[in-house]
């Protein structure tokens, strides 16, 4: 009787260590299929500015709550990413996922059957789905599939200006394009750069400046038509005037000697050193200037729109811009490399991943409030912007990556003393050609 009685306490406490490990590892494995899978991540976050900071955080975070999925991140600059997505795009050999840009980028790799659709996995989320800003989710989506949702909100072309210099020299913020150009001749006559410029990579002149330049003059619905080649042309009078505008701005010296030869940051850099007055750059310089420029630099910086061109066509009161890059998900992935991939997804550009990068003094199409008492005094000031602030189209989102590439060499061309007709014509020619026409 004693030995059965050994035997049946030796099983129960056996059975109770079975019983306690096993629960130990559902708990540890909560939220997970526990399948080990690795995802290859491609993305633009590199610097050392709040944003990009915020997503690599979001990244090993995502690591550590997910020990049986292995993250293979690897970060591009920008122009470097586009290159390197495109040219595997044309391989069929996507990374599992990726940074994309909704519009042109995201119909390109859609038309080639790279992309998972991420419809059912939103709508089971529908307090996600449902709090995006209005057709926020339009640029990611085609025939009624979405292929991703915006991380972040990216108007592309602001003036930000030192306000200590202006004063200084007794300049206006300039409201009119003759009080900018009043502003570039008397920061020149004081050798102050009137605008800091970093066009190395080539997108920037375009991004930044041109898009919302050209529609001050064009109006966005005569740019959409010229996409479409449909009742306008880019061979048009009013494009080359707008053309001729931005080589007018070249002429008058407002950029610093060699900006084809310095990149965005070394071009941030000429801002931070207080040797320009001005730097016309995107929502997402915000992230830079709170965490890089020396105090006094941001204590004085201020942020307003280009101004206004006489006779343009174009609404006065909009900056060029999309809603924000995206995470693409490879039209490969199945079963659990699929499943961990849309929950990478939902940490990046959830309500969590939103709030988070928000709190990174980066503007984002998600509806959120902000905390003035809690953000950057300059990021408040943005923010407060953007609600009088329209969104029109930025060039590089809506043409064809052909017509992109001539548009951004066209741009660097023409700030060198290139023709605007002969320009014009091969914009023209590109995006005829990208749509068979």
């Amino acid at each position: 009787m004693k030995k059965f009685t050994k035997a049946a306490l030796a099983a129960a406490v056996s059975v109770f260590m079975l019983v306690g490990c096993s629960n130990q590892e559902a708990a540890n494995n909560e939220g997970s299929t526990g399948e080990k899978v690795t995802l290859t991540v491609w993305h633009n976050w590199t610097g050392q500015d709040a944003k990009s900071v915020t997503m690599r955080k979001l990244l090993a975070d995502f690591q550590t709550a997910h020990p049986e999925v292995t993250l293979e991140d690897e970060g591009l600059p920008t122009d470097g990413l586009k290159t390197r997505l495109r040219t595997v795009a044309a391989a069929d050999e996507m990374p599992d996922l990726f940074v994309m840009w909704p519009d042109a980028m995201t119909k390109e790799f859609q038309k080639g059957d790279l992309l998972q659709p991420i419809n059912e996995f939103l709508d089971s989320k529908p307090e996600w789905r449902d709090n995006f800003i209005p057709n926020a989710l339009d640029g990611y989506t085609i025939d009624d599939n979405i292929y991703s949702v915006p991380m972040n909100l990216a108007p592309t072309s602001f003036i930000f200006y030192n306000k200590l210099l202006f004063d200084q020299y007794k300049v206006a913020i300039p409201k009119t394009w003759d009080e900018l150009m009043t502003a570039i001749d008397t920061f020149n006559k004081n050798d102050i750069i009137p605008i800091a410029l970093g066009n190395k990579t080539n997108w920037v002149a375009q991004s930044t400046i041109f898009s919302t330049l050209a529609d001050r003059v064009t109006g966005s619905d005569w740019f959409l038509k010229a996409v479409n080649q449909d009742g306008a042309k880019f061979t048009d009078p009013e494009f080359v005037k707008a053309l001729t505008v931005l080589q007018d701005l070249g002429k008058a010296k407002a950029f610093q000697d060699g900006f084809n030869g310095i990149d965005e940051t070394q071009m941030m850099q000429l801002y931070f050193q207080g040797k320009s007055a001005m730097v016309i750059d995107g929502g997402w310089a915000l992230a830079n200037l709170v965490s890089n420029a020396p105090k006094e630099v941001l204590d004085n910086t201020h942020i307003t729109i280009i101004p206004s061109i006489t006779g343009g066509k174009g609404d006065a009161g909009s900056t060029a811009g999309v809603v924000g890059t995206g995470l693409g998900i490879s039209k490969k992935l199945t079963g659990a490399k699929k499943d961990a991939a849309m929950e990478l997804l939902y940490a990046l550009s959830g309500p969590d991943g939103q709030q988070a990068t928000l709190d990174s003094s980066t503007l984002i199409s998600y509806n959120l409030e902000l905390d003035p008492s809690k953000a950057n005094p300059l990021f408040v000031e943005l923010h407060e912007l953007m609600k009088n602030v329209k969104i029109s189209p930025v060039y590089d989102a809506k043409l064809s990556s052909a017509a992109v590439e001539v548009t951004n060499n066209g741009l660097q061309e023409l700030l060198m003393g290139g023709k605007p007709e002969d320009i014009a014509k091969k914009i023209q020619d590109a995006q005829a050609k990208a749509l068979g026409k």
